[in-house]
């Protein structure tokens, strides 16, 4: 179930699609533990086009503090390798986005007034969960795509950090979902662990069937 996060106020909604958030959280902005370059500059584009969307979500990674995807939980590797993790491919990661800790919570500077709801993510230690609607083994859903059909929503736009990796997948499943999906590149910052990642996840979304806009054309 999403956790309600919804303030009240004028929402300003404009738009008869969702705009999905994802991860906008501390440990992901420069200076956290898994920083993403450039990462804060998303806030001020999140704040400007969410007033603009009838329906607005917010993913948020939440994992426990001996999650498996945690280079400091094998001790023969570190962070950024590649490991095989119960029968599915798993990047390890610095410790980060631990639930209840400061870097978990979402950035101050973001405006939360227009967000009807958060999907938490990443809560089972044994499976890493980068799409805002499903586990990366597609285990267990977050509720989310069930959340959108009830209130009648056949088209998503998805932003956030980071391309390469949670946006990615929550677009890839979005669309395998049946939801019309366009890629808000603006408002996107990617990890690129290896030089051409975030070019090669938005030709793989663009392929798929997310449609890629640069701009934003929303103030």
């Amino acid at each position: 179930m999403p956790l309600d996060y919804t303030f009240g106020g004028e929402s300003g909604e404009v738009i008869d699609k969702a705009l999905i958030l994802v991860d906008l959280q501390v440990d992901f902005m420069p200076g956290g533990a898994l920083a993403v370059a450039y990462a804060d500059e998303v806030i001020a584009i999140a704040n400007r086009v969410s007033k603009h969307y009838k329906v607005v979500v917010a993913t948020q990674d939440w994992h426990p503090a001996d999650h498996q995807s945690f280079a400091s939980q094998h001790a023969d590797h570190g962070p950024g390798e590649l490991i095989d993790l119960h029968g599915l491919p798993q990047v390890l990661w610095p410790d980060h986005c631990v639930q209840g800790s400061p870097g978990a919570a979402f950035v101050e500077e973001l405006d939360m007034s227009p967000v009807c709801a958060v999907f938490r993510k990443g809560m089972s230690p044994e499976v890493d969960s980068y799409s805002g609607f499903h586990d990366n083994g597609h285990r267990r859903s977050t509720g989310l795509a069930g959340y959108l059909r009830e209130l009648g929503i056949q088209e998503v736009v998805v932003m956030g950090v980071a391309t390469d990796y949670c946006v990615k997948f929550t677009v890839l499943d979005a669309l395998k979902e049946g939801f019309g999906v366009e890629l808000l590149l603006a408002g996107c910052r990617g990890v690129e662990l290896e030089d051409g990642d975030v070019e090669r996840a938005v030709e793989e979304m663009r392929v798929a069937g997310a449609t890629v806009r640069d701009e934003t054309l929303l103030s």
